[in-house]
């Protein structure tokens, strides 16, 4: 939000008051600092009869994490909600001088001048570098004649610091210069409104900042004051928490530590998905022939979608098939079950007036209420549809008790479809805050259904696929990047998407293959069949129409199973990647800033991205296959012909349907699978390990399906090493003849070429 009229004016009806000066600053158990700001100076003792006076508290929850509180009034009712954070068992460590007081919290700094003017600077305990300032008249408290009542903070951006993240953004990468709300929305893929807003925003100068506060979050990234990131929240209280790396991965590792880590998706996730489509017609005959179409063309094919149409029109959701058109789905269930097929279902969290939920769900209290006590309903979506209201333990465990029955009938996983259109004019069962649950509301839905999941399935096979998130969101994953059209734009707005979300905590995400409004064309569906198989999470799914590759043409049909086989016999380096984004907070897709922060080249990039540490990916985005990408410092090597690209530069190429520039990085041992039609298998069993460019000396350990390896150069030969012996493996010089070790054998030896 905007409050000023430039740099010397406030905008017509607001009015502002700014920390002037410290008037004390004391220390509690535990490290923690209570700063006590007038908004004037004291020059004598009339001016202590004066306010407002700010409150800012700071405190470490976690090492190299210190979190600034900002209060006016204390005394307002906490309605909730929270994110749920973690605190260490560390403290900070406050000290004093004559101009100062200090709060260290491992390697981050935060300083306050004692007295005046204001100034709050952020520090590296190495050396005392600024990272970022809360200046004079940064931190305010802003009022409207209307009495709104806002408090807003300014942090510093030196020169050429760039900012990232704030959730699934599909405009620039680079987030300075824009407006962004955190407020979700059922906006597509196409505007600035985004289905996953976080606040938290990552830098590449060291350091990220989360603004603790679950509603809406107003901010203006190097926009209204161009040299510094504005947020605002409405209300009498505002924190956030400046996270040191100072690498961008370590930020990322530090933030989900504090917010939450990502669960481990089962390996059966990888595989290819396929869905009925939306509005698309479809009963039993019909998946079944899809099933079969897949098989006969030797199409893996991992798990099978039903969309919305499974439940009777009208009755969303009612959680029971529609009997006209599956009248013995607990029969299909096992047949399908017999193709070596799991089956995810669509749901949301609304329930349509003619649902026979809808009555029980208000005779329970289990449906989200207006201030008066009635239901609260509208006509979008749904006829006359309500809102679960999982505030209360109680709808959460009827909401879970119709989960539970199809999981019971053989369902594995869930679509948890929207969560973003939730209204603010209702009273909630604990009494929380209705602006702040808008956006928490998608985390409590999705907790729900992925605790479900986790009681019936375990932690190992737990997954769903998401659309809305927030902060803490990214526990309970697949995401994926919602709807958006069937072309190039839309599949270019799709990667900016994903790769923002990574960069802001998520680990796994998924796009619709080929686009959800419309249908593609041939071209298009192939290029984006390369982009979905080097992805996370590999769906084909649509609107109005089937996205079965047949249909296309043949030779979609061979791009498909190309790609397919590729993903299933990279799945020991996916399943290592997918293990850091579990335990680190690194995602599995990511924006080249993230692996190569010190490459100025790498800054802006949003048509490409590393695939984990060691695979560079860029889609390509047109029908004739030109694309033009930007190769880093070294020798890689494409992946499918072995060519080698000496970086860095900027490279162009023109790629045939049945390939795309996919690069290995220069000195990685990328291990290759012996299977590529699943996606669950012994990933150790007859791997090959394939060394590229590896320097004399150089020595790489790494781990595949629970076994561990090295594999090191020495002079002209590669030598690889296990301590289990109990598989076949293979080494292989990228370029050169592969060399096998039967099962019994520990070592291996390979010539360069």
């Amino acid at each position: 939000m905007k409050f000023t009229d430039g740099y010397w004016m406030l905008r017509k009806g607001v009015s502002a008051a700014h920390p002037v000066e410290v008037l004390d600053v004391t220390d509690a158990e535990g490290g923690t600092l209570e700063i006590h700001a007038p908004t004037q100076p004291i020059r004598h003792r009339g001016d202590l009869l004066k306010g407002p006076v700010m409150t800012v508290s700071c405190h470490s929850p976690l090492p190299d994490v210190i979190g600034v509180t900002l209060t006016h009034f204390d005394g307002e009712v906490d309605r909730g909600p929270h994110f749920a954070l973690a605190e260490g068992d560390t403290h900070a460590q406050v000290s004093y001088d004559d101009g100062h007081a200090l709060l260290v919290a491992g390697s981050l700094a935060l300083r306050v001048s004692r007295g005046g003017p204001w100034q709050l600077d952020f520090l590296t305990t190495d050396g005392m570098k600024p990272l970022t300032s809360s200046g004079p008249k940064a931190m305010g408290i802003m009022q409207t004649d209307s009495g709104e009542h806002y408090l807003r903070e300014q942090l510093n951006l030196t020169v050429g610091t760039n900012v990232y993240g704030l959730g699934e953004r599909f405009g620039p990468l680079v987030k300075n210069g824009q407006v962004v709300d955190i407020w979700n929305a059922d906006g597509g893929t196409a505007t600035e409104q985004a289905y996953k807003n976080v606040p938290f925003y990552l830098t590449d100068a060291g350091y990220g900042v989360f603004v603790d506060h679950p509603g809406r979050v107003s901010l203006e990234v190097g926009s209204e004051a161009v040299s510094r990131v504005q947020f605002s929240v409405e209300g009498q209280d505002l924190t956030y928490y400046v996270i040191h790396g100072p690498t961008p991965k370590e930020i990322l590792r530090k933030y989900t530590a504090l917010t939450g880590r990502p669960a481990l998706p089962p390996a059966w996730s990888f595989g290819l998905w396929l869905s009925t489509s939306f509005t698309t017609s479809y009963d039993e005959e019909t998946v079944t022939s899809f099933i079969d179409g897949m098989a006969e063309r030797e199409l893996p094919l991992s798990v099978f979608h039903f969309d919305c149409f499974w439940m009777r029109e009208f009755n969303w959701c009612d959680f029971t098939w529609d009997p006209r058109v599956f009248p013995d789905p607990r029969g299909m269930l096992a047949r399908l079950k017999e193709k070596g097929l799991r089956i995810c279902v669509w749901i949301n969290p609304y329930i349509a007036q003619r649902s026979p939920l809808f009555a029980e769900g208000r005779e329970g209290g289990y449906l989200l209420k207006k201030p008066d006590g009635s239901v609260w309903q509208w006509d979008l979506w749904q006829p006359g549809m309500a809102l679960v209201d999982f505030s209360n333990p109680q709808a959460r465990a009827w909401y879970a008790g119709k989960l539970e029955a199809l999981l019971e009938m053989g369902v594995d996983c869930f679509k948890t479809d929207f969560g973003e259109r939730v209204p603010t004019d209702v009273a909630y069962f604990d009494g929380s805050d209705p602006e702040r649950m808008h956006n928490y509301y998608t985390y409590l839905y999705n907790q729900t259904v992925f605790d479900v999941l986790t009681k019936h399935r375990g932690e190992a096979e737990a997954v769903v696929f998401a659309r809305s998130a927030t902060a803490g969101s990214q526990q309970f994953p697949v995401h994926w990047g919602g709807d958006c059209e069937s072309t190039y734009e839309a599949m270019a707005e799709s990667l900016r998407g994903g790769l923002s979300l990574g960069l802001s905590g998520f680990g796994y995400w998924s796009h619709d293959i080929g686009g959800f409004e419309g249908t593609p064309s041939p071209a298009l569906f192939k290029r984006w069949i390369a982009f979905g198989l080097l992805s996370s999470h590999s769906r084909l799914h649509g609107s109005s129409s089937y996205r079965v590759p047949w249909l296309f043409d043949e030779e979609a049909v061979d791009v498909l199973r190309l790609f397919t086989r590729l993903k299933l016999r990279l799945m020991p380096y996916l399943d290592a990647v997918s293990r850091q984004a579990h335990t680190e907070g690194v995602p599995m897709m990511r924006a080249m800033v993230l692996e190569f922060p010190d490459d100025p080249a790498c800054t802006h990039l949003e048509r490409q991205y590393m695939l984990g540490p060691d695979l560079l990916v860029a889609p390509v985005f047109s029908d004739a296959g030109d694309v033009s990408y930007y190769v880093p410092e070294g020798t890689w090597t494409h992946l499918l012909t072995g060519e080698e690209v000496q970086g860095p530069r900027w490279v162009k190429e023109r790629h045939g349907f049945d390939s795309a520039p996919v690069l290995v990085r220069p000195g990685a041992v990328l291990p290759v699978g012996a299977v590529d039609d699943r996606p669950d298998y012994d990933h150790a069993d007859g791997v090959t390990l394939r060394a590229y460019g590896l320097r004399s000396g150089e020595r790489v350990e790494l781990t595949v399906g629970g076994v561990d390896f090295t594999v090191i150069r020495e002079g002209s030969t590669v030598r690889a090493s296990t301590s289990d012996t109990s598989r076949p493996w293979g080494l292989q010089v990228a370029g050169g003849p592969e060399t096998r070790a039967e099962a019994g054998t520990g070592a291996v030896v390979a010539e360069l070429g």
